[in-house]
């Protein structure tokens, strides 16, 4: 199975979402009987804003709807904009926006969400899930964030909450599904010394009743591509992290595609005794590596 870039990112649906409002604006501005430029001279913007926004290349803010809406005497119609601009919104939350608070704040809002979540499927290609992540990992992942988006640092409460939210492991009522490639377990993100201990952790958590762990080795044939990272809770949301943006993608037919990928990957898993081989081999090559250093 191929699937295109965009439709592989989960990104077509908010597309789809940002031309739609893109249309019922031009609509309205047609409604009104005034050209792009007319409208764009009478509100004090450039021309080429006009077609960004009922083009779906630009997404408008509260106050570029409600200017719209009186500039093309269409006030009714502001409501319901603004919902489909807040629906927007949620299916791609940007990352400067999102943490623009800090660091802190968004954790919290995750942990929100775990509260309501019975059943979490995630496959990660290239890093250990923050829910089996330990705090020094869990550090260094933080530490990249505030390095990339320049936000509030934080990191010190962020780090514990994520240790927090782990605590939900151990719970009966909930039930984890996590699928890793070999890749994820090998990348140089943090020192030599902390992922040995992460992969250590990753060992013990396996053993956990309500935890699968399953891991791609390299010599596995992919029928799907590994293409990114995603999180399935329950069967009302796919979560997807983009270097910009978290897309929040509730739609039917996305929730069954990324179902669909994702019980793929899982078969391509080894589990238990297997998968655990397959994290102490790692972990072997990395004691080597120090010792070869320390040579």
């Amino acid at each position: 199975m191929t699937l295109s870039p965009t439709r592989s990112t989960g990104a077509t649906s908010v597309d789809e979402a940002r031309r739609a409002l893109g249309l019922r604006l031009r609509e309205m501005r047609k409604r009104a009987g005034v050209t792009g430029r007319q409208l764009a001279e009478s509100v004090s913007w450039p021309a080429s804003k006009i077609s960004k926004l009922e083009n779906g290349r630009q997404t408008p803010t509260d106050e570029d709807i409600r200017v719209w809406a009186e500039a093309t005497r269409a006030e009714n119609e502001i409501e319901g904009l603004l919902a489909s601009l807040h629906t927007l919104e949620l299916q791609h939350a940007e990352w400067r926006r999102q943490l623009s608070s800090g660091l802190r704040q968004h954790q919290g809002e995750i942990a929100d969400l775990d509260a309501r979540t019975r059943l979490f499927r995630a496959f990660e290609p290239t890093v250990i899930p923050g829910l089996l992540q330990t705090a020094e990992y869990a550090r260094a992942r933080f530490a990249e964030t505030v390095a990339v988006f320049r936000v509030p640092g934080g990191v010190d409460d962020a780090v514990r909450i994520r240790m927090q939210r782990q605590e939900m492991l151990y719970r009966s009522d909930k039930r984890f599904h996590f699928v890793l490639t070999e890749a994820a377990l090998r990348y140089r993100l943090c020192p030599v010394e902390v992922m040995m201990a992460q992969l250590d952790r990753l060992v013990s958590l396996s053993t956990l009743r309500n935890v699968r762990l399953g891991i791609i080795g390299f010599p596995t044939r992919y029928v799907v591509a590994p293409a990114h990272g995603f999180w399935l809770l329950d069967q009302e949301r796919v979560m997807v992290e983009t270097f910009s943006a978290e897309l929040n993608l509730a739609q039917p037919q996305e929730i069954e595609l990324y179902g669909g990928i994702f019980e793929q990957l899982a078969t391509a898993a080894s589990y238990g005794g297997t998968a655990r081989a397959i994290i102490t081999r790692v972990l072997d090559d990395l004691a080597a590596e120090l010792t070869d250093d320390g040579a």
